[in-house]
Protein backbone atom coordinates (compact mmCIF):
# COMPACT_ATOMS: atom_id res chain seq x y z
CA UNK A 1 0.00 0.00 0.00
CA UNK A 2 2.06 3.21 -0.49
CA UNK A 3 2.33 5.61 1.67
CA UNK A 4 -0.67 7.60 3.29
CA UNK A 5 -0.38 11.45 2.70
CA UNK A 6 -2.77 11.25 6.07
CA UNK A 7 -0.59 11.42 9.19
CA UNK A 8 -4.11 9.56 10.55
CA UNK A 9 -3.40 7.26 8.23
CA UNK A 10 0.29 6.61 8.59
CA UNK A 11 0.43 6.69 12.59
CA UNK A 12 -2.68 3.55 12.47
CA UNK A 13 -0.30 1.77 10.24
CA UNK A 14 2.86 2.32 12.80
CA UNK A 15 0.20 1.53 16.10
CA UNK A 16 -0.25 -1.45 15.05
CA UNK A 17 3.22 -2.51 13.65
CA UNK A 18 4.59 -1.55 17.20
CA UNK A 19 1.58 -4.11 18.38
CA UNK A 20 3.45 -6.69 16.27
CA UNK A 21 6.89 -6.00 17.61
CA UNK A 22 5.35 -6.39 20.86
CA UNK A 23 4.22 -9.80 20.64
CA UNK A 24 7.82 -10.94 19.20
CA UNK A 25 9.59 -9.58 22.03
CA UNK A 26 7.47 -10.97 23.96
CA UNK A 27 7.65 -14.29 23.16
CA UNK A 28 11.41 -13.84 22.55
CA UNK A 29 11.43 -14.10 18.66
CA UNK A 30 13.56 -12.03 16.45
CA UNK A 31 12.92 -10.74 12.97
CA UNK A 32 14.87 -13.38 11.25
CA UNK A 33 13.52 -16.52 13.38
CA UNK A 34 9.79 -15.25 13.07
CA UNK A 35 10.44 -14.80 8.77
CA UNK A 36 11.62 -18.55 9.18
CA UNK A 37 8.59 -19.67 11.21
CA UNK A 38 6.25 -18.02 8.54
CA UNK A 39 7.97 -18.95 5.71
CA UNK A 40 8.39 -15.34 4.06
CA UNK A 41 11.37 -13.72 3.41
CA UNK A 42 12.77 -11.42 5.96
CA UNK A 43 12.27 -8.46 4.04
CA UNK A 44 8.61 -8.79 4.32
CA UNK A 45 8.88 -8.78 8.24
CA UNK A 46 10.87 -5.91 7.82
CA UNK A 47 8.35 -3.97 5.42
CA UNK A 48 5.56 -4.39 7.99
CA UNK A 49 7.49 -3.51 10.95
CA UNK A 50 8.41 -0.50 9.62
CA UNK A 51 4.89 0.16 8.46
CA UNK A 52 5.50 0.11 5.06
CA UNK A 53 2.73 -2.74 4.48
CA UNK A 54 -0.31 -3.77 6.15
CA UNK A 55 -0.43 -7.11 6.79
CA UNK A 56 -3.04 -9.42 5.23
CA UNK A 57 -5.25 -11.61 7.53
CA UNK A 58 -3.31 -14.61 6.47
CA UNK A 59 -0.26 -12.85 7.46
CA UNK A 60 -1.70 -11.74 11.15
CA UNK A 61 -2.68 -15.57 11.87
CA UNK A 62 0.76 -16.79 10.94
CA UNK A 63 2.54 -13.92 12.86
CA UNK A 64 0.38 -14.30 15.85
CA UNK A 65 0.65 -18.56 15.64
CA UNK A 66 4.33 -17.80 15.20
CA UNK A 67 4.68 -15.89 18.44
CA UNK A 68 2.61 -18.23 20.72
CA UNK A 69 -0.22 -15.57 20.64
CA UNK A 70 -3.30 -17.21 18.87
CA UNK A 71 -5.78 -15.16 21.18
CA UNK A 72 -4.30 -11.98 19.59
CA UNK A 73 -5.47 -13.12 16.17
CA UNK A 74 -9.27 -11.44 16.15
CA UNK A 75 -8.20 -8.18 17.50
CA UNK A 76 -5.44 -7.47 15.13
CA UNK A 77 -7.23 -8.70 12.03
CA UNK A 78 -9.48 -6.10 13.36
CA UNK A 79 -7.22 -3.19 13.70
CA UNK A 80 -5.58 -4.31 10.55
CA UNK A 81 -8.87 -4.30 8.49
CA UNK A 82 -9.41 -0.75 10.11
CA UNK A 83 -6.34 0.50 9.58
CA UNK A 84 -6.65 -0.45 5.62
CA UNK A 85 -9.83 1.22 5.08
CA UNK A 86 -8.32 4.53 6.26
CA UNK A 87 -6.54 4.68 3.12
CA UNK A 88 -8.41 3.36 -0.55
CA UNK A 89 -6.87 2.88 -3.59
CA UNK A 90 -9.30 4.08 -6.63
CA UNK A 91 -7.66 1.25 -8.79
CA UNK A 92 -8.44 -1.65 -6.22
CA UNK A 93 -11.90 -0.06 -5.05
CA UNK A 94 -12.60 0.41 -9.45
CA UNK A 95 -11.51 -2.92 -9.79
CA UNK A 96 -14.81 -4.37 -10.43
CA UNK A 97 -16.37 -0.82 -12.00
CA UNK A 98 -17.56 2.49 -10.17
CA UNK A 99 -20.94 1.11 -9.48
CA UNK A 100 -20.35 0.03 -5.91
CA UNK A 101 -18.41 2.99 -4.70
CA UNK A 102 -20.64 5.50 -5.73
CA UNK A 103 -23.45 3.42 -3.53
CA UNK A 104 -21.19 3.72 -1.11
CA UNK A 105 -21.15 7.25 -0.91
CA UNK A 106 -24.78 7.00 -1.19
CA UNK A 107 -25.01 5.89 1.91
CA UNK A 108 -22.48 7.86 3.62
CA UNK A 109 -24.83 11.13 2.49
CA UNK A 110 -28.19 9.75 3.25
CA UNK A 111 -26.26 9.18 7.33
CA UNK A 112 -24.93 12.91 7.30
CA UNK A 113 -27.08 15.60 8.21
CA UNK A 114 -24.57 18.44 7.07
CA UNK A 115 -22.12 17.66 4.27
CA UNK A 116 -19.43 20.52 3.93
CA UNK A 117 -17.69 19.82 0.22
CA UNK A 118 -14.42 22.09 -1.07
CA UNK A 119 -13.53 21.18 -4.51
CA UNK A 120 -10.51 22.47 -6.69
CA UNK A 121 -11.29 19.78 -9.53
CA UNK A 122 -14.78 19.12 -10.49
CA UNK A 123 -18.19 19.72 -9.12
CA UNK A 124 -19.31 17.57 -6.74
CA UNK A 125 -21.38 14.45 -7.52
CA UNK A 126 -25.00 15.91 -5.38
CA UNK A 127 -24.82 18.88 -7.76
CA UNK A 128 -23.90 16.61 -11.15
CA UNK A 129 -25.87 16.47 -14.31
CA UNK A 130 -26.29 13.34 -16.15
CA UNK A 131 -23.80 14.27 -18.79
CA UNK A 132 -21.48 15.73 -16.84
CA UNK A 133 -21.04 12.65 -14.82
CA UNK A 134 -21.10 10.67 -17.63
CA UNK A 135 -17.88 12.24 -19.03
CA UNK A 136 -15.94 12.80 -15.67
CA UNK A 137 -16.55 8.61 -14.99
CA UNK A 138 -15.45 7.40 -18.59
CA UNK A 139 -12.34 9.70 -18.18
CA UNK A 140 -11.53 8.25 -14.71
CA UNK A 141 -12.17 4.82 -16.20
CA UNK A 142 -9.70 5.05 -19.22
CA UNK A 143 -7.47 6.86 -16.57
CA UNK A 144 -7.63 3.80 -14.05
CA UNK A 145 -7.95 1.09 -16.96
CA UNK A 146 -11.19 -0.67 -14.52
CA UNK A 147 -14.18 -2.04 -15.60
CA UNK A 148 -16.49 0.11 -17.86
CA UNK A 149 -20.34 0.10 -15.87
CA UNK A 150 -20.16 4.06 -16.10
CA UNK A 151 -23.97 3.45 -16.99
CA UNK A 152 -25.22 1.60 -14.04
CA UNK A 153 -22.05 4.59 -11.87
CA UNK A 154 -23.90 7.58 -13.08
CA UNK A 155 -27.10 6.18 -11.93
CA UNK A 156 -26.08 5.66 -8.49
CA UNK A 157 -24.26 8.99 -8.06
CA UNK A 158 -26.90 11.07 -9.68
CA UNK A 159 -29.40 9.16 -6.70
CA UNK A 160 -27.35 11.79 -4.28
CA UNK A 161 -29.33 14.35 -5.33
CA UNK A 162 -32.52 12.97 -3.93
CA UNK A 163 -31.04 14.56 -0.42
CA UNK A 164 -30.71 18.42 -1.95
CA UNK A 165 -34.50 17.83 -1.39
CA UNK A 166 -35.75 15.68 1.05
CA UNK A 167 -34.30 14.21 4.91
CA UNK A 168 -33.39 17.30 6.09
CA UNK A 169 -29.99 17.21 4.75
CA UNK A 170 -27.72 20.13 5.00
CA UNK A 171 -25.02 20.69 1.78
CA UNK A 172 -22.51 23.46 2.19
CA UNK A 173 -19.97 23.45 -0.49
CA UNK A 174 -17.51 25.75 -1.67
CA UNK A 175 -16.10 25.65 -5.35
CA UNK A 176 -12.73 27.07 -6.56
CA UNK A 177 -13.52 29.47 -9.56
CA UNK A 178 -11.66 27.77 -12.11
CA UNK A 179 -13.54 24.60 -11.70
CA UNK A 180 -16.51 26.45 -13.99
CA UNK A 181 -13.60 26.61 -16.51
CA UNK A 182 -12.51 23.30 -16.37
CA UNK A 183 -14.23 21.59 -19.40
CA UNK A 184 -15.76 18.28 -18.77
CA UNK A 185 -17.19 16.92 -22.09
CA UNK A 186 -18.71 18.72 -24.65
CA UNK A 187 -19.72 22.15 -24.62
CA UNK A 188 -22.97 21.59 -24.60
CA UNK A 189 -22.09 19.22 -21.73
CA UNK A 190 -20.59 21.73 -19.40
CA UNK A 191 -22.99 24.24 -20.45
CA UNK A 192 -25.79 22.35 -19.23
CA UNK A 193 -23.92 21.64 -15.87
CA UNK A 194 -23.38 25.17 -15.21
CA UNK A 195 -26.92 25.98 -16.03
CA UNK A 196 -27.30 23.07 -13.24
CA UNK A 197 -26.00 24.97 -10.80
CA UNK A 198 -28.56 28.05 -10.95
CA UNK A 199 -31.09 25.22 -10.04
CA UNK A 200 -29.85 24.19 -7.16
CA UNK A 201 -28.21 27.23 -6.05
CA UNK A 202 -31.65 28.83 -4.11
CA UNK A 203 -32.32 25.10 -2.53
CA UNK A 204 -32.93 25.67 1.16
CA UNK A 205 -30.51 22.62 1.97
CA UNK A 206 -27.40 24.25 -0.18
CA UNK A 207 -24.94 27.26 0.27
CA UNK A 208 -22.72 27.39 -2.60
CA UNK A 209 -19.82 29.59 -2.18
CA UNK A 210 -17.14 30.36 -4.64
CA UNK A 211 -13.42 31.02 -4.54
CA UNK A 212 -12.72 34.11 -7.03
CA UNK A 213 -9.32 33.13 -8.63
CA UNK A 214 -8.33 36.77 -8.04
CA UNK A 215 -9.11 35.84 -4.33
CA UNK A 216 -6.25 37.17 -1.49
CA UNK A 217 -5.34 33.34 0.09
CA UNK A 218 -5.40 32.53 3.42
CA UNK A 219 -5.44 29.05 2.41
CA UNK A 220 -3.75 27.71 -0.55
CA UNK A 221 -5.62 25.37 -2.69
CA UNK A 222 -6.28 22.07 -1.70
CA UNK A 223 -7.66 18.80 -2.55
CA UNK A 224 -10.80 17.92 -2.81
CA UNK A 225 -12.47 17.20 0.73
CA UNK A 226 -15.97 15.95 1.98
CA UNK A 227 -16.72 16.35 5.86
CA UNK A 228 -19.75 14.46 7.52
CA UNK A 229 -20.88 15.82 10.87
CA UNK A 230 -17.86 16.40 12.19
CA UNK A 231 -17.05 12.80 12.49
CA UNK A 232 -15.42 11.88 9.16
CA UNK A 233 -13.60 13.12 6.54
CA UNK A 234 -12.32 11.82 3.40
CA UNK A 235 -9.71 13.60 0.92
CA UNK A 236 -9.42 12.93 -2.64
CA UNK A 237 -6.29 12.09 -4.19
CA UNK A 238 -5.38 11.10 -7.35
CA UNK A 239 -4.77 7.18 -6.51
CA UNK A 240 -7.14 7.33 -3.27
CA UNK A 241 -9.63 8.42 -1.01
CA UNK A 242 -8.48 8.62 2.49
CA UNK A 243 -10.51 8.14 5.59
CA UNK A 244 -9.63 10.69 7.91
CA UNK A 245 -11.59 10.58 11.76
CA UNK A 246 -8.60 11.53 13.84
CA UNK A 247 -10.29 14.51 15.81
CA UNK A 248 -7.03 16.60 15.61
CA UNK A 249 -7.29 16.34 12.04
CA UNK A 250 -11.02 16.31 11.74
CA UNK A 251 -10.10 19.91 13.32
CA UNK A 252 -7.59 20.98 11.06
CA UNK A 253 -9.75 20.09 8.10
CA UNK A 254 -12.85 21.87 9.89
CA UNK A 255 -10.72 25.22 10.52
CA UNK A 256 -9.55 24.93 6.77
CA UNK A 257 -13.10 24.56 5.56
CA UNK A 258 -13.66 27.71 7.95
CA UNK A 259 -10.91 29.83 5.93
CA UNK A 260 -11.83 28.91 2.48
CA UNK A 261 -15.25 29.74 3.36
CA UNK A 262 -13.77 33.57 4.15
CA UNK A 263 -12.32 33.82 0.35
CA UNK A 264 -15.44 32.52 -0.94
CA UNK A 265 -18.39 35.10 -2.66
CA UNK A 266 -21.97 33.80 -2.65
CA UNK A 267 -25.48 34.50 -3.67
CA UNK A 268 -25.56 37.20 -6.44
CA UNK A 269 -21.63 37.22 -6.73
CA UNK A 270 -21.61 33.58 -7.04
CA UNK A 271 -23.79 33.76 -9.67
CA UNK A 272 -21.80 36.57 -12.10
CA UNK A 273 -19.18 34.24 -11.84
CA UNK A 274 -20.61 31.33 -13.25
CA UNK A 275 -22.54 33.31 -16.08
CA UNK A 276 -18.84 35.05 -16.91
CA UNK A 277 -17.71 30.90 -17.03
CA UNK A 278 -21.24 30.13 -19.55
CA UNK A 279 -20.35 33.53 -21.17
CA UNK A 280 -16.68 31.90 -21.96
CA UNK A 281 -17.82 28.73 -23.92
CA UNK A 282 -18.74 30.77 -26.42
Amino acid sequence: MPASPSSSAQAAREALAVRLAHLMRDAGVSGRELSSRCRWHPAKTSRILHAKAVPSDADIRAWCTACGADDQVDDLIAVARAVESMYMEWRRLHRHGMRRVQEEVLTRNAAARLCRAYTSNVIPGFFQTAPYAEALMHAITDFQGTPDDVTQAVAARLARSRYLYQGGHRFVVLLEEWVLHSRIGTVETMAGQLQHLFTVMPLPSVSLGIIPQAAQRTVWPLEAFYLYDDQHTVVETLTAGIHVRQPRELADYARAFTRLSGMAVHGNAARSLIRAALESLG
